[in-house]
This record gives C-alpha cells, sequence and structure tokens, in this order.
C-alpha cells in the first residue's frame, strides 16, 4: 500500500500499524512524538491497533516546551 509520510510517498505492507510504522521510520524519541493520521491525531494507547489504510496521511510531531525564563 502507499501512504503518504512527512509529504513523502512510501511504500509499506497492507496493515501496518502506527507502532510499526514508527519502528520503519526509526523516529527518533518514539516515546515523545504525537502521530497525526488524516489530521487526526492517534491516541498512545491506539498505536499498537490502528492499522494505516492505503493513502493515508502520517505526519509526526513534537511538541517543545519553552518561552521566557
Amino acid at each position: 500500500m502507499k501512504i503518504t509520510v512527512g509529504g513523502e510517498v512510501k511504500e509499506y505492507k497492507d496493515g501496518l500499524t502506527v507502532t510499526e510504522l514508527i519502528e520503519a521510520e526509526q523516529v527518533q524519541e518514539a516515546e515523545y512524538v504525537t502521530v497525526a493520521l488524516n489530521e487526526d491525531f492517534v491516541p498512545r494507547d491506539e498505536f499498537e491497533t490502528k492499522q494505516l489504510k492505503e493513502g493515508d496521511t502520517v505526519e509526526f510531531l513534537y511538541f517543545m516546551g519553552g518561552g521566557r525564563a
């Protein structure tokens, strides 16, 4: 199946889960990543079971703290 990951179309096996995609993409600091699937956030407790489908769009997001000291 073809999905778009970070703006790039890639080929993956059918039935790939969010967790498997994170591993395949070698996402840095995976424990802190937020996943947007077709512009909707995927709850972390669904990463293991949420399967991707042909044509899906996935973005990996990191929310950084900061501000004035």
